[in-house]
This record gives C-alpha cells, sequence and structure tokens, in this order.
C-alpha cells in the first residue's frame, strides 16, 4: 500500500508526490506573493471539495493551517509565479490527479 506525503519547494515552484521517499511525481506551481506568502511548516491535507467556486478551479484540498489549501485555478498563466494569497496552485488536471492520488492525512511539507 502506498505511503505518499507532499513537498512543495517554494524555491523551485515545485509540488513533488512521494510515495516513502521516492519522488513519483513533479507538479509546477503558483505560490504566494511577497505580501501574503505561502507559509513554510509541516501539514496535512484534511478535507478535499471538490468544484469550489471561484478562483479555486475543480477542486480544493484544506490544509491543517487554517485558510491555507492546494487547489486548481481559474488562471493557468499563473503557475510557476508568485502570485497567490498563500495558497499553492496547480493546474486543474494535476491537481485532479494529486486529489485521487493522496488520502486525507496526507502529510504535506513547504519549504522555502
Amino acid at each position: 500500500m502506498p505511503s505518499y506525503r507532499i513537498i512543495v519547494d517554494l524555491s523551485d515552484r515545485q509540488l513533488y508526490l512521494l510515495d516513502v521517499n521516492t519522488v513519483v511525481r513533479g507538479f509546477p506551481v503558483g505560490i504566494g506573493r511577497m505580501l501574503t506568502q505561502t507559509p513554510v511548516g509541516e501539514y496535512a491535507i484534511i478535507n478535499k471539495q471538490p468544484n469550489p467556486g471561484g478562483p479555486f478551479g475543480v477542486f480544493w484540498m484544506g490544509l491543517s493551517r487554517p485558510h491555507y489549501g492546494i487547489h486548481g485555478t481559474n488562471d493557468p498563466s499563473s503557475i510557476g509565479y508568485m502570485v497567490s494569497h498563500g495558497c499553492i496552485r496547480m493546474y486543474n488536471e494535476d491537481v485532479l490527479e494529486l486529489a485521487r492520488t493522496v488520502p486525507i492525512g496526507t502529510r504535506v511539507t513547504i519549504r522555502a
């Protein structure tokens, strides 16, 4: 049985999906702006919501830090840039793939 975890590397704007300690997949992400930075730390996915509406694209995965999550976007040109209010933005097709793969409770490490 897979033991997934996620590492978000802010310096290269990538989200890495790991099975134990092996990187299975990397995804480009958009991250927080200078004034609304993505918070570094250890979190977990605590909820999932398809079609959350607004700027969150096709899927939302909430983190254990209130008001922060991994989500899709209605602006795919923002991926790879410092553009969000602190959340981690993904292409809609990528966030759907990730949401299908990882269960609630998956550990998420955000590092600078």
